[in-house]
């Protein structure tokens, strides 16, 4: 695959992921996914995955909503565990279809206003973050239905960013060394297409950062849900 190609999507991803606290798998996966298989893209992507993420991370001054963190997110790391030791169903199109489904209704139910009179405590909580991060560790999509979920408590715009920032880095550390493990020599042999990838993650995390301050409060929510449906109904278009 042309490089010039992967480096702009992956300028583009990391752009997404600094203002909506997802995007690099959701876009770098599926593109690499044309030229190595699936179950390796994923893998693949795991590296400029974590990079942008830490960087973000490290970038962001609002801190995460240490409750949500240890509740969702820690559920979320077991979830991407077991969607990585079950990675062999990566291409499943029926898994595609149901999350290309649930993107769309949550960004519908967001954007009617349903979604505000959701809450996600206890149980519930633990339910979605384990959910988001089976997703991510089988298929590399994680970040929308995680910001999906994570859309159900009530967090100010950059504690959501940084709430969903040091999730995804939790998901990362439980399913990149088991990547790396089980597909290291592949991973290897597509070592200039992820260094590309890895350099335009950061090159568009750095910019969009920049980004994130003047976007209005009132309007974060909409423009996270729109993309999350914009992600669903491209997923569902793939099936097509």
């Amino acid at each position: 695959m042309n490089e010039a190609v992967i480096f702009a999507v992956a300028l583009a991803a990391g752009s997404v992921a600094s203002v909506t606290g997802f995007g690099i798998g959701s876009l770098l996966t599926p593109l690499l996914a044309t030229s190595m298989g699936m179950r390796l893209a994923v893998a693949a992507v795991a590296v400029p995955h974590v990079v942008g993420t830490a960087l973000r991370f490290w970038m962001l001054t609002a801190a995460p909503d240490r409750q949500v963190l240890w509740s969702f997110g820690l559920a979320s790391a077991a979830g991407g565990l077991s969607g990585a030791l079950l990675q062999g169903w990566a291409g499943n199109p029926r898994l595609t279809l149901v999350l290309g489904l649930l993107l769309v209704f949550t960004a519908i139910s967001e954007l009617t206003g349903l979604a505000g009179r959701l809450r996600f405590h206890g149980r519930s909580a633990l339910i979605a973050g384990a959910l988001s991060g089976f997703l991510g560790g089988l298929v590399g999509n994680q970040g929308g239905i995680r910001s999906a979920a994570l859309l159900g408590f009530d967090m100010r715009r950059d504690t959501f960013v940084a709430t969903a920032t040091a999730i995804g880095l939790f998901v990362d550390g439980a399913r990149t060394p088991f990547y790396v493990w089980a597909q290291g020599d592949a991973l290897i042999a597509h070592a200039t297409p992820i260094a590309v990838a890895t350099a335009g993650v950061v090159a568009g995390t750095v910019a969009g950062g920049r980004v994130l301050g003047r976007i209005p409060p009132t309007w974060f929510r909409p423009i996270v849900a729109a993309i999350i449906g914009l992600l669903g109904v491209w997923l569902l278009s793939q099936l097509a």
